[in-house]
């Protein structure tokens, strides 16, 4: 099995005060959304499978989690692995992502020594590592990208291409701080996302989380708003009235657009876990349930009968039977650091999977408040009731035609 890369960042020497007699600036400092350049590079190559980040600088100072390291002899004594590693050398004003640091990781440049993206990203080949760092000790030693690049070309010759995807940015001007904002919040957007989130509560959701990536509020406290937002909404379905049924219609948005924050801003600090995920699905069912009942209790009294009560019960039992029954079947073992749920079903490509996957969205919430607006918010229990036991036996039918098995109709047809 290879070894695991170790990523290498060069931090440039603190930068002279400017004209206005400000301090100087060291490019790793710099804060993107809440974190530190160097510290996302850290957590960003944990979450990609890299061995150890090591930060060279004469400075010191290197982000908890990085190595730091003064100069090439002392990182080549530090490095004890065998076989040796590949090594990935990048500027620490890196905007690290998880994405391309695993392609990097999984690209295999032999049999040349070493390619490059010219300024911005060097990769030495893991059999080639000990010739590297003689290298770079050479002359000095090289402390930035193009000292090292120069210093390999003599070494080995002109660097392979990196692989094609892979495209890193250096942040160091003010426009490369909003270019890897805009870019770090684009890799935000879901492939799930429903329409409406996509195009609504997402644009909105995204805002709210850049503003408070920079504070103290974390993912949990999030979630814990959203749902004290939903639930705060359920007691105007009560009233028959179409103004505060409104009101409870906005709440029930607003917590939606909310519940969008928590795993956004897990996924900026890299903040994401299994209490996490069993919070926000749980959370978001809670929600739903106690909004329906609301409805549906407001409809019994309104209407002087019982019947009312009857759909609310069927469209709380529907939800809490399908969201039990997913997260006893897929969620209550997971584990692996990713996000706790995903899909409904096993095998998420089975186009009846597709189907209940996008029928679990919460678009459902744009019509609740178009019927709220003229009253008739309970019409919705109706649907809820016919609905949630339906999508109820549809899960269960799914998951025993995965179990028992579809020679007929296989994943994917």
């Amino acid at each position: 099995m290879p070894a695991a890369p170790i990523l290498i960042l060069l931090r440039a020497p603190l930068a002279p005060p400017d004209v206005a007699g400000g301090a100087g600036e060291q490019d790793s400092e710099r804060v993107i959304l809440g974190l530190g350049l160097v510290r996302r590079a850290v957590l960003a190559g944990r979450r990609a499978g890299y061995g150890q980040v090591f930060v060279l600088s004469a400075d010191g100072g290197a982000a908890a989690g990085a190595v730091d390291v003064p100069g090439w002899s002392h990182f080549a004594a530090s490095l004890t692995f065998s076989p040796a590693a590949p090594l990935v050398i990048a500027p620490a004003a890196i905007l690290a992502e998880t994405d391309w640091l695993e392609r990097l990781a999984e690209a295999r440049i032999e049999p040349a020594a070493w390619a490059a993206i010219p300024n911005r990203i060097v990769m030495v080949a893991a059999a080639s590592t000990s010739g590297a760092l003689d290298a770079l000790e050479e002359k000095g030693g090289a402390r930035d990208l193009i000292a090292v690049e120069s210093s390999l070309a003599r070494r080995f010759g002109s660097p392979a291409p990196i692989p094609a995807g892979i495209d890193p940015i250096v942040v160091e001007t003010p426009a490369d701080v909003r270019l890897a904002e805009r870019r770090l919040m684009r890799a935000l957007v879901k492939d799930t996302d429903g329409f409406m989130a996509r195009h609504v509560e997402r644009p909105i959701s995204l805002q709210i989380s850049r503003l408070l990536a920079p504070t103290a509020i974390t993912p949990n406290q999030m979630s814990l708003i959203s749902i004290v937002v939903g639930i705060c909404g359920a007691p105007f379905f009560l009233s028959q009235r179409a103004s505060l049924q409104t009101v409870g219609a906005l709440l029930f948005l607003a917590h939606s657009i909310l519940d969008g924050c928590d795993g956004e801003l897990a996924r900026l600090k890299f903040e994401e876990s299994r209490w996490g995920g069993v919070l926000d699905f749980w959370g978001d069912n809670v929600v739903h349930v106690v909004i329906f009942a609301c409805m549906a209790i407001g409809w019994s009294v309104s209407a002087a009968a019982g019947w009312p009560l009857l759909l609310g019960a069927a469209a709380v039992l529907g939800t809490l039977g399908s969201a039990g029954f997913v997260y006893w079947r897929l969620m209550r073992a997971k584990d692996d650091g990713g996000t706790l749920f995903t899909s409904v079903s096993a095998e998420p490509e089975r186009p009846l999977a597709r189907v209940l996957d996008a029928a679990s969205r919460r678009d459902f919430i744009y019509l609740v408040v178009l019927l709220a607006l003229f009253g008739k918010s309970n019409w919705f229990v109706l649907l809820a009731a016919l609905g949630a036991p339906i999508y109820f036996c549809l899960v269960l039918f799914l998951a025993a035609r995965e179990q028992f098995g579809d020679t007929r109709n296989p994943p994917g047809s």
